[in-house]
């Protein structure tokens, strides 16, 4: 999309009737504890911070913010009227929802990294079940959102959808040297996560063999691996959060249901038994304990749903009254 006209207060994104998306998330506390959970997920191998935007009804948002900063800062590099065009973008941003995200998603990542590691490492079966079914409960969001009445056309695209989960978590894990070179793809194509719900930005750092050295890095505060991996997660972010905009702007629909079978599909590095390469097993003698894990997931993110869809009336129902 190009960007508007330098004396042009720019658009928001708009929904598939033309409405326009507005910030509807002004509590500045509850989008901290949304911008916690984002964070929490973006630790953990197989788990999209995406998903959790997607199931706390703040993806659309967070995607046209994404755009109108990227906006910005390309408007600071080139153009005319640079500095009412940055005023402009900068002004459809919705700090008050963005702000408390990243805060909230770095408060989480600088504190909980370490203790993830070490659940995900000292009880992978038991978090791969409950990761499985917050997935699982999460895939009900964008079947929700896309409108439902699937017919052929969409049940193509969710099989294309699923065929792209399948082939990002069957990625083989690679043991790379921790090299610039190495990093600065690995964090753009990782970056994704935060966009796509269903592609965990974790889980290719782990195909890739970055995923301890990046925790490490958090943990020791290694500030020049962690500068440089963010120069090119924001690369990475402009990128794709320019394609998603655009999706969602003019193909709702479609995007949604591809968005479900992508989380479908990457439901295959949360199976909970698994060999050391990675290959699937068949259930053990835990199943009833894993399934039972894997339920109260579902619970969970249905309950938060179910929060989230009441929270959003009421502040309807109050800006109309």
């Amino acid at each position: 999309m190009t960007d508007p006209a330098p004396n042009t207060a720019p658009e928001p994104a708009s929904d598939p009737a033309g409405t326009p998306i507005r910030p509807r998330h002004r509590n500045p506390l509850g989008n901290l504890l949304r911008g916690a959970l984002i964070g929490t997920v973006e630790t953990v191998p197989g788990v999209s911070g995406g998903t959790v935007a997607l199931v706390t009804g703040i993806y659309d948002e967070l995607i046209d913010a994404g755009h109108h900063l990227g906006a910005a800062a390309r408007r600071l590099l080139t153009g005319r009227d640079r500095r009412e065009a940055i005023r402009d973008h900068l002004g459809a941003v919705p700090w008050v929802l963005v702000l408390p995200v990243l805060v909230g998603m770095a408060a989480a990542v600088l504190t909980v990294a370490g203790p993830i590691a070490g659940l995900v490492e000292g009880h992978p079966q038991l978090m791969r079940a409950a990761f499985f079914g917050l997935v699982l409960g999460s895939v009900l969001v964008p079947m929700r959102l896309s409108g439902g009445s699937w017919r052929a056309p969409e049940l193509l695209l969710v099989a294309l959808g699923l065929l792209a989960g399948l082939a990002v978590t069957s990625l083989p894990t690679t043991g790379l040297e921790p090299s610039p070179w190495i990093i600065a793809p690995a964090a753009a194509v990782a970056v994704c996560a935060l966009v796509l719900p269903g592609v965990s930005g974790s889980f290719i750092l782990l195909s890739v063999g970055l995923y301890q050295p990046t925790l490490q890095a958090v943990d020791d505060r290694d500030l020049g691996y962690l500068a440089w991996f963010g120069l090119w997660a924001v690369v990475g972010l402009i990128v794709v959060v320019k394609l998603m905009r655009h999706l969602l702007t003019r193909h709702h629909r479609g995007t949604m249901v591809v968005l479900a079978g992508v989380m479908i599909g990457a439901l295959r590095s949360l199976w909970p038994w698994q060999g050391a390469a990675g290959a699937l097993r068949g259930p053990g003698g835990d199943w009833l304990l894993l399934l039972a894990i894997a339920a109260l997931g579902v619970l969970a993110v249905q309950l938060l749903v179910l929060v989230e869809s009441r929270t959003v009336a009421r502040a309807a129902r109050s800006t109309t009254a």
